[in-house]
């Protein structure tokens, strides 16, 4: 029998999908599970405390059964799931329903969940996070002002909420029983839902956000302007930090 204590046992199977972390599945244990060893350690404690806060509310995802954030890896253990991902070109449909139940639970502060310092506004965290895209990548800090500016002109005077902040093929999946559920949320945070289906639209390479909007029931010109700025952010983190690069720029 298996004990969970972080380590890759014998006959583990790797079911990495090429991100920064490595995951394997464990089925020699009492319970079986997922191991995922993080490339970040701050990125485990993040996703142990979205797990852990899905529970709270009683929202379908995997379990949270060990973690530790430790320098070498940092690591979570989470219960298996046997889902079926949902085809693409199903995902806005099917993403509504699980969507909307998260983006009920409001958050004590803005940004990560845990493994960062928290922000005090909304505001306060996308401003820190263009300046971080523009550390990394110097030749896009023109840009990156442009946006500064644009958020100084945006009231975005909101009550935080979860974000899963990954959104993306793959990441939503259909259990035997049907239930729809989100994997993978080393990402999430607390901010403005819209940003969530920004992240989406430039994870599906839309050519403008337009058609995720069928995913709010909130439609008002204030609404597409930040949804609109969002995606132009989530396009510049995409292209600073070098990871599935757009088909769009962000502007």
């Amino acid at each position: 029998m298996t004990t969970i204590d972080g380590h890759v046992p014998p006959g583990a199977s790797e079911i990495t999908t090429g991100q920064a972390n490595r995951v394997w599945r464990i089925d020699d244990s009492a319970v079986p599970y997922v191991l995922k060893h993080y490339g970040d350690p701050a990125r485990a404690a993040n996703e142990a405390a979205a797990l852990q806060l899905l529970a709270a509310h009683r929202i379908p995802a995997p379990r949270l059964l060990a973690i530790d954030t430790g320098p070498r890896p940092g690591w979570t253990a989470q219960s298996t799931v046997h889902p079926e991902p949902v085809p693409t070109e199903h995902l806005l449909d099917e993403l509504a329903e699980p969507l909307a139940a998260i983006h009920q639970i409001t958050g004590p502060h803005a940004g990560r969940l845990a493994g960062a310092p928290y922000s005090p506004s909304w505001s306060h965290y996308l401003h820190q996070r263009l300046t971080a895209y523009a550390t990394a990548a110097p030749h896009l800090a023109a840009e990156a002002m442009t946006l500064h500016d644009q958020l100084d002109a945006t009231n975005l005077d909101i009550q935080p909420r979860l974000l899963h902040h990954d959104l993306q093929p793959g990441h939503l999946v259909s259990q035997p029983d049907g239930t729809r559920l989100l994997l993978d949320w080393e990402l999430a945070a607390f901010g403005d839902p819209l940003s969530d289906l920004a992240r989406l639209a430039v994870r599906l390479h839309l050519e403008d956000p337009t058609p995720v909007v069928a995913l709010t029931d909130q439609v008002t010109p204030s609404t597409q302007r930040r949804l609109t700025l969002y995606w132009h952010i989530h396009l510049l983190a995409d292209t600073a930090l070098t990871t599935s690069p757009p088909t769009g720029r962000a502007k």
